[in-house]
């Protein structure tokens, strides 16, 4: 645990050390209004499965191998057939903005069913469709998958998730993405809406476009527009390509991140904490019972007889004072709860407890 307050220590002053950031590019604050991807999902089969498949109680899978056969022309009832080779998945794939017919995509099969094990299948021809139900890619061939099952029925070993694969370029678009065509007015999205951010986007990109006009406005926290400037004249995607390099320093709200459960703590560096003292202890009470046995004489009348015996032990920890100026840094703030020898827990207690106390001047995220 003091491990992780010396390295948030390390972290602040590190920091402090470096110099002044000079900022993030466009291109990682923003994305352009209509330049998205979109969601994909099919059903299929898995084939080829070493006896690993879906078992007669899954019957979605029976009946879709029935259907596939009959496209085939062999007529077979789904009631007849038991096949472990086989199992139903769903079918996910993520469609690329602007991707145009013949592109190939990545796609994800899991198993729906009962299946074990997707190792060594084959997915067969599988549509995939947008949310307004169109169909735009089809995909097939090998799963890969990132887990295995080792050993027989009886004692085995499972590793990772083998109900679940990947098919690298699996998928062959059939339908260009949708997409909104781009515009005389672009609309830039940011991934973090905040006033202070898209003032200074707004500012940057006229300094660098503008030319005596304003050629971009921030509309409210999380939107900024751009007029296209008359030299990019149809030439839009050459334009982004050069907005993209413009470097901003976005602005950041002081936060602060607890993870209760691994005992971890963030900081950011802006943080400050108003004036406020810190008592720190620990009261420790420990109740222990031992038993007495006592046996009787030879040849007696007497019983064995146990008796209880409690001992109860009262630890109190002198506390321990922490004060803290105006103005104050996470720094001096961990400095000084590492210097009284708190744990990452104690920190997450009293950051906490700051925070109740109107004294943590941050947003306080547990996790």
């Amino acid at each position: 645990m003091k491990k992780i307050l010396m390295l948030i220590v390390a972290g602040v002053l590190a920091t402090h050390a470096t110099e002044t950031p000079q900022g993030s590019r466009l291109k990682d604050l923003v994305s352009i209004e209509g330049v998205r991807t979109n969601q994909l999902i099919g059903y299929g089969l898995v084939v080829g499965l070493n006896g690993t498949g879906d078992r007669r109680q899954t019957i979605f899978s029976a009946q879709t191998l029935t259907n596939v056969l009959q496209h085939m022309g062999m007529n077979v009832p789904p009631a007849a057939i038991l096949v472990k080779n086989t199992a139903a998945v769903m079918v996910t794939a993520t469609l690329p903005p602007f991707a145009q017919p013949g592109a190939t995509i990545d796609v994800t099969a899991a198993a729906i069913g009962d299946a074990s094990n997707l190792q060594g299948g084959i997915l067969l021809m599988t549509m995939l469709r947008a949310a307004n139900g169109e169909i735009y890619a089809t995909a097939q061939g090998p799963v890969i998958t990132g887990g295995f099952v080792a050993g027989n029925g009886v004692t085995n070993q499972t590793v990772n998730h083998p109900t679940v694969g990947r098919i690298p370029a699996g998928a062959n678009v059939e339908r260009a993405a949708p997409a909104k065509e781009l515009g005389p007015v672009l609309h830039l999205q940011l991934r973090d809406g905040d006033f202070t951010t898209a003032h200074r986007i707004e500012d940057a990109l006229n300094r660098a476009f503008g030319r005596g006009t304003l050629l971009a406005r921030a509309e409210n926290s999380a939107l900024v527009s751009v007029t296209v400037p008359p030299e990019f004249t149809g030439r839009q995607a050459d334009f982004i390509a050069e907005l993209e390099h413009v470097v901003v320093e976005p602005d950041r709200v002081a936060r602060v991140v607890i993870n209760e459960r691994t005992g971890t703590v963030t900081l950011g560096r802006d943080v400050r904490i108003a004036p406020v003292a810190i008592m720190h202890g620990a009261l420790s009470v420990e109740i222990q019972n031992t038993f007495t046995t006592s046996q009787p004489g030879p040849f007696s009348q007497g019983t064995t007889q146990t008796t209880p015996s409690t001992e109860i032990g009262v630890k109190e920890e002198k506390a321990r004072n922490v004060m803290l100026k105006d103005g104050a840094t996470v720094e001096e703030l961990v400095q000084s709860l590492n210097a009284i020898g708190s744990t990452a827990r104690d920190v997450i207690d009293i950051l906490q407890a700051l925070r109740a106390a109107g004294a943590l001047n941050a947003e306080v995220d547990v996790i």
